[in-house]
């Protein structure tokens, strides 16, 4: 059966498997459709709705070598989500971000109540709480600002659920850049959910381990103006082996440490100048 939007259901073990094999099927089934970023000449993107399933996102190899971006630009992101090193730079009265998904999801801010809502502590209380609670999630979405702004959040939800000694994340994201983001995103996310565990493995005094992460896209797109880029990639994989296309985090270490140094400095001289940095 023909759908009008085409569904790419992808169950795999390891992230960069995961990532690489949903892009691939997005390319070679993903309805043709116009962007609201499309300039002239460039052809349609490739468009599909995203249910990936990863087994196990901390086993390795970790890292796909292909991934549009350096190293520091993803250890750069993962501790903007992980950790909010950026949220000082969300300030749109000043022309800044209009939001971080850390800012989001650990100070939702609602007009008339004067203390923002940290939703990932929530996230922990609801869990230690009650385990099997399918309550325990955490939202992005303010329609009170995003419905009229320039680049709402794509991110609208993360749920969290323990099975057992297992934490399962499932994100729900309603735009999400196949080839240039997706991989990003889930690194990112992956490493969100490794915290959450760890807080819930404190507070009940038990070993809480990195469940199946669930990555949900409304559209999973690749952008027309990337095809040629993108076909680039799909020539990688045909010449080397999987093993040839990925890193584990045992190699990637030293890069990743190098990168670490880069982003602290990066910071100290946002402080020192007030310019943003990395």
């Amino acid at each position: 059966m023909d759908l009008t939007l085409p569904v790419v259901h992808i169950v795999a073990r390891t992230l960069p498997e995961g990532w690489e094999r949903a892009v691939v099927e997005t390319w070679h089934r993903g309805a043709r459709i116009r962007t609201e970023y499309d300039r002239e000449g460039d052809p349609p993107s490739r468009d599909a709705a995203l249910w990936l399933a990863v087994a196990d996102p901390f086993a390795e190899p970790r890292f796909h070598r292909a991934f549009p971006g350096g190293i520091e630009d993803l250890e750069a992101y993962r501790q903007e989500v992980v950790d909010g090193i950026h949220d000082h730079w969300v300030a749109p009265e000043e022309g800044k971000w209009e939001y971080t998904y850390h800012e989001r999801l650990a100070a939702y801010r609602v007009p008339g109540i004067a203390q923002p809502v940290d939703q990932l502590a929530y996230v922990v209380e609801a869990l230690c709480r009650a385990p099997h609670t399918r309550r325990a999630q955490a939202i992005t979405w303010k329609p009170w600002e995003d419905a009229g702004i320039h680049d709402p959040a794509c991110l609208q939800r993360m749920w969290f659920r323990l099975f057992g000694d297992e934490l399962v994340l499932n994100i729900h994201i309603r735009s999400n850049d196949a080839f240039k983001a997706a991989y990003m995103n889930m690194y990112a996310f992956t490493d969100l959910q490794r915290v959450v565990a760890e807080r819930v493995s404190a507070r009940l005094g038990r070993p809480i381990r990195v469940g199946q992460y669930n990555h949900v896209a409304d559209s999973f797109h690749i952008y027309g103006s990337d095809a040629a880029e993108f076909e680039g990639f799909l020539g990688t994989l045909q010449k080397r082996s999987f093993e040839e296309r990925t890193w584990t985090t045992e190699q990637m270490a030293p890069i990743i440490a190098e990168a670490r140094e880069r982003i602290a400095q990066s910071l100290v001289d946002e402080r020192l100048t007030g310019r943003k940095g990395l």
